[in-house]
């Protein structure tokens, strides 16, 4: 039988060479010439114990280029060595920096431990320079210095402050350089902890002996100003001198700019003062902080006070003086001296740069100047300066703002033609300017178009293509789309859910609007005070006042402060439900927490005790308001004349209509509509006539007011097409039979030049007509026709549908 065919044997190895005579003969190599093409012979022998030996070889401590050659070769191979670990690069790292810093090669030291940190995503080494286990060495100074500025370098600042404690521990005295580095390092932190961590670190770095300087001391001013603790900036800066260290310009200027930036602009000229005071001489960034400071404010007339004393003090200001000066001045919209500045800016041989452009081009787009933002971006032109991409975005911006879409995808495609892609600015200026344009379509094809290109939508865009679906009541679509959102991980906030729960709240659908609301809850998305009261107000709205009570007290748990507004809108509840006496005790609960009533809740107030009847209590109210000289409006007067008048109290609504004449409060269209009314319903059509006479054109009229149909809740369609009290008592008259004395009316109306609502013609001719079927049948039609004539403004639609309604009668 035949034996089956011997499996293939590895080609023989050369045994292992004993290990010192392996490290003897690497030692050697590395002592003569480069060990890369050397050294290759040998990879398959080397044991992380025979490389650890080779690193700490006596004979090449003196040869630290070779060392770190040897280091490096071993880190390109590592992946062939022979019994290595995770930790295993740690070990060689640890033993060969202290021959470099034997060496002084502090640099080449510091690039291996950067290097090694950005590997070492477990902090093996942090584990080791820490706590280092047999046999490498016990950390020294020089190791846990350089770790501290190499774990700063790496943003690691957390595990650099603990290296810094360990030197604490070990009273190692840190280099200054080490103790600046952790500080900046620190002061910049978000957390809440890191400036007490930079005390702490001051504090060791002077127990250990370190010698700070002003740069110190600076760093720690800066971490205050950050946080807008400038009573312990101003300290530290007073007590510098008590470690030998004197303020210098940054320091003040670090104060200064807090300062400014927080609108402290008295503190801050006490404290140039006192610069001044101490022989340190402000720089340009002191008056160009100040320039700032007093520009964001808009006290421009201090600002140009402050480039005067520049010039004065020979500190000429620079072209970044003259560009913030120019920025407050378009903010303010006073762009002449702006373009003055500009030129200004020229005489003292100062080129104005793009930003300086483009802030003036956007303050004349902003203050309507377009023909001077024009020659501007004509000017750049000539000059060879570019447009970039923020003047590209002030475009768009603009022509948006304009409502001219198609401009401003014009020039977004000059744009891209110019080689700058469009960012998050222009994709949300472009979707904001078709939502207010009502062009849902493009402002979702545009959203759609920024998902393509890479460009995340944010909150800002969400948030203007909701408002703009709920404006347009297209609500299930905007509620698709908060959806959609937040299945494709977008981040739904607050605004999002407060402007679908507006959009319910004003169809009246408060059921969803609740629904919205307890899923908003669930998430944990905190409810602003705006929602809040929309919420509150759609409750209201639907005589569920006592459920709004409720999230009134939630609004407060929540640490929320309500505004006039909520207190008005439960006022309001109260009295739109019927319940007067309850509105009252509310308003006297909430006086006594420092809540002030303000004319529209007294509004709120009087209309509620009108509609349930409580007259006199409402004039009695009334008249202590005018004991006490307080002030009001048209809207009261027109609350209290409309009661009396309903109630036949004709005279002293008369009364209080010559009140208002006399307080310049109106007359107005309420007031002539309540007045009118009541005057023919009593059979005063005399009166009725002289009031009507001194109606002016309906064109004169404003648009209706805003708080009149809050407070009476729209209860009233008298305000339709230039109805002015009168349509009712026509619409009474065409009910009782009585047309002529209507047309009588209406024809009067119209040689004033007084329009009714079309409601009130089309009741008019349709009884016109019913009384005159039977004519037409004894021919008599042609009168009705000519009534109908004198209605020239009455569309021929409407003709034409009342006499085919009536035609098919007769037949």
């Amino acid at each position: 039988m035949q034996q089956p065919p011997l499996p293939p044997q590895p080609p023989p190895q050369s045994p292992s060479p004993p290990p010192n005579k392996l490290i003897q003969t690497i030692t050697q190599i590395l002592t003569t010439q480069p060990p890369q093409k050397a050294l290759s012979q040998f990879l398959p022998h080397l044991t992380p114990q025979i490389i650890l030996s080779i690193l700490s070889s006596p004979s090449l401590k003196s040869r630290p280029h070779s060392l770190l050659s040897f280091f490096k070769w071993t880190q390109t191979h590592s992946h062939s060595l022979r019994n290595t670990t995770r930790k295993t690069p740690s070990h060689f790292l640890l033993t060969l920096l202290p021959i470099l810093f034997s060496h002084h090669k502090f640099f080449d030291a510091k690039a291996l431990l950067v290097n090694h940190i950005s590997n070492d995503p477990n902090h093996y080494l942090h584990c080791l320079i820490m706590y280092p286990t047999p046999p490498l060495p016990r950390p020294t100074k020089a190791l846990l210095d350089t770790a501290v500025g190499a774990y700063v370098h790496s943003g690691l600042a957390s595990l650099a402050l603990q290296v810094f404690d360990r030197m604490s521990e070990l009273k190692f005295r840190p280099n200054v350089l080490t103790v600046n580095t952790l500080l900046c390092c620190l002061v910049n932190r978000p957390c809440d902890d890191s400036i007490l961590s930079c005390r702490n670190v001051v504090n060791d770095a002077i127990r250990l002996g370190v010698v700070l300087n002003t740069a110190s001391f600076n760093i720690l001013i800066k971490g205050y100003c950050l946080r807008y603790k400038f009573d312990d900036a101003l300290g530290l800066l007073n007590g510098m001198g008590e470690y030998n260290c004197l303020p210098d310009c940054v320091s003040y200027n670090t104060i200064l700019d807090g300062l400014c930036r927080k609108g402290r602009l008295k503190e801050a000229r006490e404290l140039l003062t006192g610069m001044k005071s101490k022989g340190v001489l402000p720089s340009r960034n002191t008056y160009n902080i100040l320039v700032r400071g007093y520009c964001k404010m808009g006290w421009l007339k201090e600002a140009a006070k402050v480039v005067e004393v520049m010039v004065l003090y020979d500190c000429l200001p620079d072209v970044w003086t003259y560009g913030t000066l120019i920025d407050g001045l378009c903010r303010e919209g006073k762009i002449d001296e702006g373009l003055r500045l500009r030129v200004e800016m020229e005489g003292l041989n100062l080129v104005p740069d793009l930003a300086t452009y483009n802030t003036l081009i956007n303050g004349c787009f902003q203050w309507k100047r377009e023909s001077e933002a024009l020659k501007l971006m004509n000017e750049m032109s000539e000059k060879k300066i570019r447009k970039n991409l923020i003047t590209y975005n002030i475009m768009v911006k603009w022509h948006c703002k304009e409502g001219m879409m198609d401009a401003a995808t014009d020039v977004v495609r000059e744009m891209e033609a110019n080689g700058y892609k469009p960012d998050h600015v222009t994709y949300d200026t472009l979707i904001n300017g078709y939502c207010k344009a009502g062009n849902l379509g493009d402002a979702l094809k545009t959203m759609m178009k920024m998902g393509e290109t890479g460009i995340r939508i944010d909150n800002f865009v969400i948030n203007t293509v909701l408002h703009a679906l709920c404006k347009d009541w297209k609500l299930t679509e905007a509620y698709e789309l908060l959806v959609t959102a937040e299945r494709q991980g977008y981040i739904v906030d607050e605004v999002s859910y407060g402007t679908l729960i507006v959009g319910y709240c004003r169809d009246q659908n408060v059921n969803m609007a609740m629904n919205l609301w307890d899923e908003m809850k669930s998430k944990q998305i905190l409810p602003s005070i705006i929602t809040y009261n929309c919420i509150i107000g759609g409750l209201c709205k639907s005589g569920k006042t006592e459920q709004a009570i409720v999230k009134l007290n939630e609004l407060l748990e929540n640490g929320l402060f309500p505004d006039t507004t909520t207190y008005n809108t439960i006022i309001h509840g109260y009295c739109w439900e019927g319940n007067v006496e309850k509105a009252f005790q509310f308003q006297n609960q909430i006086s006594k927490n420092n809540f002030k009533p303000d004319l529209y809740t007294c509004n709120i107030v009087l209309y509620g005790l009108c509609k349930v009847g409580m007259l006199e209590k409402a004039i009695d109210l009334f008249n202590s308001w005018i004991s006490k000289e307080k002030k009001l409006d048209s809207v009261t007067y027109n609350i209290l004349i409309r009661a009396l008048c309903k109630a036949g109290r004709l005279e002293d609504a008369l009364g209080l209509i010559t009140e208002m004449e006399v307080k310049k409060l109106g007359p107005d269209k309420y007031t002539y509509n309540a007045s009118i009314s009541a005057l023919a319903d009593a059979g005063r059509m005399r009166e009725a006539e002289n009031v009507i006479s001194k109606v002016p054109e309906m064109n004169q009229f404003s648009q209706l007011d805003k708080e009149q149909d809050a407070v009476t809740c729209g209860t009233s369609n008298e305000s339709k097409s230039g109805s002015i009290g009168h349509s009712e008592h026509i619409n009474e008259l065409c009910k009782n039979g009585k047309y002529e004395e209507a047309m009588q009316i209406v024809e009067e109306l119209s040689q004033k030049g007084v329009t009714l609502d079309k409601s009130t013609y089309t009741n008019l001719i349709g009884g016109l007509f019913k009384r005159e079927i039977s004519r037409v049948k004894a021919g008599c039609a042609s009168r009705t026709c000519q009534k109908i004539n004198q209605f020239g403004n009455i569309g021929s639609a409407m003709y034409d549908g009342l006499i085919k309604c009536d035609v098919r009668q007769l037949i």
